[in-house]
């Protein structure tokens, strides 16, 4: 094989790996029955629905300086839903996004393709706000005890009226360093007009406490989870969805 040969061959190679991964997530959105039996763990959204980036919008300004990041990356998307009782939904809608924090980190490898984000439909106080995202932080270091004083501890703070002070959080991180363990990767959307009304369409209705869906890096919503998930099914079907796009 000749120079000339071995250019035209690279310039190919280059080129297949730019484009094909992209036909097949166009392929696998155009024909989600190619999924049926690769993720059943969910609910595959059949046709799959668009989104725009516009869609997506920081809550806070942490989100606002890192929404970059949801470019080209597999969404793990928890909801916080407008409830008649924010209270009720805190320990639910709570712990949801704890289980997404175990999943992402379950991913080993593939943890860099996929961020982790979460979408407030609710009008979120600052202050409860504030204890949503810190809790995210920290209570996982409790979740992952079996001591029962620690499960009992973890079960109060689910609760919104229980909050975490200064004390507490330093009690929980040990000999870690604040900078580096408080340090968040949960990226808050407040999410358009359409875009909350694509979900409660997918649900007919409101959208329950709890739920998660997943989004493709191409921004189409491709599987919905009932609250009470099991992140290990979740991580499941999400490990074949990575397997079959090669993309993001």
């Amino acid at each position: 094989m000749n120079k000339q040969q071995q250019n035209r061959l690279i310039i190919l190679i280059i080129f297949g790996m730019t484009v094909i991964p992209f036909l097949i997530a166009w392929a696998l959105s155009n024909n989600t029955d190619l999924l049926t039996s690769r993720v059943n763990k969910g609910q595959l959204i059949a046709p799959v629905i668009a989104t725009e980036p516009g869609d997506y919008v920081g809550f806070d300004d942490f989100s606002a300086q890192n929404i970059g990041e949801l470019k080209g990356h597999w969404l793990i998307a928890n909801v916080i839903p407008q409830s008649q009782s924010q209270s009720q939904c805190a320990g639910v809608c709570l712990e949801a996004i704890l289980k997404t924090k175990q999943l992402r980190l379950m991913l080993n490898k593939e943890l860099p393709r996929t961020r982790r984000i979460v979408l407030v439909l609710a009008d979120l106080a600052p202050d409860a706000a504030k204890q949503y995202w810190l809790k995210d932080t920290v209570l996982w270091r409790l979740r992952q005890s079996a001591a029962p004083a620690d499960a009992a501890l973890y079960s109060q703070l689910l609760e919104e009226a229980v909050t975490l002070d200064d004390g507490l959080v330093a009690r929980l991180l040990g000999q870690d360093r604040p900078e580096i363990a408080l340090r968040s990767d949960l990226i808050r959307i407040k999410p358009s007009a359409a875009l909350s009304k694509k979900m409660t369409d997918i649900r007919k209705g409101a959208i329950p406490d709890g739920m998660l869906f997943l989004i493709d890096p191409m921004g189409n919503l491709m599987m919905q989870y009932e609250p009470g998930f099991d992140p290990y099914q979740v991580k499941s079907d999400l490990m074949h969805l990575l397997k079959i796009s090669q993309i993001g």
